[in-house]
């Protein structure tokens, strides 16, 4: 055999170890099918024991049949490059996932509910610690479930079983086509006194509407201050100005179910006093 021939069959030969390999660890994305893993990482041992977040205690375990619907918040920049609980450092740019119990690592499938957009994620890590969520997406994930600019969707999560030593993640297909996404709504919130407007006295507003359904997420004297609330809380948040100070209004919802998950996720996300208004 020449050279130009030996190395020519070594190249074919290191390419065909690497989709081997890829397929192996599953870190494709966007192959539009679930992983298939024949090398899986071991779970973590530390990531197994019982612990208690705020309080309450948390219980992982092998969970084959897990399979639940509920709502998704994601996480970026503040904790981008820092450990996972499985030792891992945390990528944002990757699909990956924190969970309150399933093992670690692990793989989950999350399909949005509102569009039908599907994707697996590698869990890696522990949280979210707030009773309305039930799994937390790194930013890439959101962007690919197209539910960044929310902040939240509600999802169905279901455990896949253990993740690869490496990757995991992939885009997969959606599952229905997405919906015509109802017109904004066209708000004349009535005017509110001083004391509304810097937090003192709060009580519910009425925002016009039919079948709206708004969260206030605070009301503050400094219109910067509240832009800047508006900008963090995403797409769907807005300023009001229509009275003595500024209110951070963040919607509109169709049904007071869903208004309500986000309200709860409002205040988790640190606006303790976050408010549900209903339109009429």
């Amino acid at each position: 055999m020449t050279i130009g021939r030996w190395m020519r069959s070594a190249l074919l030969l290191g390419l065909f170890s690497l989709l081997a390999a890829c397929s192996t660890f599953g870190g494709g994305r966007g192959g539009g099918a679930i992983p298939v893993v024949k090398d899986p990482a071991p779970i973590v041992s530390g990531t197994m024991r019982p612990y208690q977040v705020r309080g309450r205690w948390y219980t992982p375990k092998e969970q084959p049949g897990y399979d639940e619907v509920g709502m998704a918040s994601w996480y970026g920049d503040a904790f981008n490059g820092r450990p996972t609980s499985t030792g891992e450092r945390f990528d944002m740019h990757e699909l990956t996932a924190a969970h309150k119990t399933l093992p670690l690592p692990g793989l989950v499938e999350v399909t949005n509910l509102t569009n039908g957009r599907r994707i697996v994620v590698r869990v890696n890590d522990r949280g979210p610690f707030v009773d309305s969520r039930i799994i937390d997406l790194s930013r890439e994930a959101a962007d690919e479930l197209d539910m960044r600019r929310q902040g939240v969707a509600r999802v169905r999560v279901r455990y896949l079983g253990r993740a690869p030593r490496l990757g995991g993640g992939t885009v997969l297909r959606a599952e229905a086509p997405q919906p015509v996404q109802p017109q904004p709504v066209q708000t004349t919130p009535r005017p509110y006194s001083q004391a509304e407007a810097v937090g003192f006295e709060p009580r519910p507003v009425v925002v016009s509407g039919s079948g709206s359904y708004w969260v206030q997420a605070g009301a503050y004297q400094d219109q910067r201050s509240a832009q800047r609330i508006a900008e963090r809380l995403g797409a769907r948040a807005m300023v009001d100005a229509s009275g003595g100070g500024y209110r951070v209004l963040v919607g509109p919802w169709l049904d007071a179910s869903s208004a309500e998950d986000a309200r709860r996720a409002v205040a988790a996300r640190g606006y303790a006093d976050a408010l549900l208004i209903s339109g009429r």
